[in-house]
């Protein structure tokens, strides 16, 4: 019997399987035990490959509590390995059901988790509002945001990325939040994502250095996977509590046209019920523009599963911002 000790993460158990799949240890002769949280050891390359759908239960059930999750998840691995696929596809499975029990029961925890990181936020204060100063200008706000901690996305990130852009724009553009290069450099959308919608841009006449450029949240929320920092979706109360420098700089600035870059940022100005693929492309007045629009982000172009599904939805970008051009 092996003893395997590993850091209670998804990361750290896909190293150690990777592993011992290939010295061709079987789940029968491995013991797993959870040792004090650290940096996870190289995954190394794939052993075989398995669906998409595995890996994303599979980050589902480590985040569950479950001392026995990490030998299910091998057994799961060795048996899609083996060319046995039940676990996923046969609902009578027993494994494949105690798998998805852990995955919802994480799931819910984590919904609680977010609804008491609300609930503290609308009662107890908190967020980015004492962080804020009143009656300060945007380069103020910006000095002021370098210093901010109201939520714990700043431990992780490099830097506080604010927004950019001339105080009497008559447009401004909402995005998510930092990617990993404006991470690095402290500017909105200066990687991939930006590379498109600058493209975007120039195409419907808008001059980027006349519009105010920001993001709903100000710091980079990433996981870690090897040497590479994978983006992650803020959640609701991280979004709520950034709201205080979105609003800072929106009634500073005050848009004639707003726009929503991606769903989150819709979910930041429209709110939670806003759905961006029924809704994008149409004016709504809000308290911060007359005109607000949300379209797609960016990136979601980058993610097109092949170059004829990219340009469809470099299409719809582009189509938006028309709209914008022309208000």
């Amino acid at each position: 019997m092996r003893t395997v000790a590993i850091a209670p993460t998804f990361e750290a158990w896909q190293a150690a399987a990777r592993a011992l799949l290939r010295e061709g240890v079987p789940p029968g002769e491995v013991r797993w035990v959870e040792a004090p949280a650290g940096a996870p050891p190289p995954a190394g390359p794939p052993v075989a490959r398995v669906p998409r759908r595995f890996l994303d239960l599979a980050r589902q059930v480590a985040a569950d509590r479950d001392p026995a999750r990490w030998a299910l998840l091998y057994e799961a691995l060795w048996r899609l390995t083996h060319d046995d696929h039940a676990p996923l596809d046969d609902p009578r499975d027993p494994l494949g059901r105690r798998l998805r029990g852990l995955a919802a029961r994480a799931r819910r925890q984590a919904e609680q988790a977010e609804l008491d990181a609300i609930r503290a936020l609308e009662t107890q204060g908190g967020g980015a509002a004492p962080f804020v100063p009143a009656g300060a200008g945007l380069a103020q706000l910006r000095e002021a945001a370098r210093r901010c901690t109201g939520c714990e996305l700043y431990r992780a990130a490099t830097q506080t990325v604010f927004g950019q852009g001339p105080v009497d724009a008559r447009i401004a553009l909402v995005g998510e939040q930092p990617g990993d290069q404006e991470d690095l450099e402290g500017a909105p959308f200066v990687g991939p994502a930006g590379a498109v919608l600058d493209r975007a841009l120039a195409e419907v006449g808008l001059d980027r250095a006349r519009l105010y450029v920001t993001n709903a949240v100000k710091h980079f929320k990433f996981v870690r996977r090897g040497k590479r920092r994978i983006h992650q979706t803020p959640r609701l109360s991280e979004i709520l509590a950034c709201r205080p420098w979105l609003e800072a700089e929106l009634a500073l600035v005050r848009p004639e046209v707003l726009v929503a870059l991606g769903a989150t940022a819709a979910r930041a100005i429209f709110g939670p019920e806003f759905r961006l693929l029924q809704q994008r492309g149409r004016f709504y007045a809000t308290p911060w523009a007359p005109k607000t629009l949300a379209t797609l982000h960016p990136s979601a172009v980058l993610r097109g599963e092949d170059t004829a599904a990219q340009e469809r939805l470099y299409r719809l970008l582009v189509a938006d911002l028309r709209l914008v051009a022309a208000a």
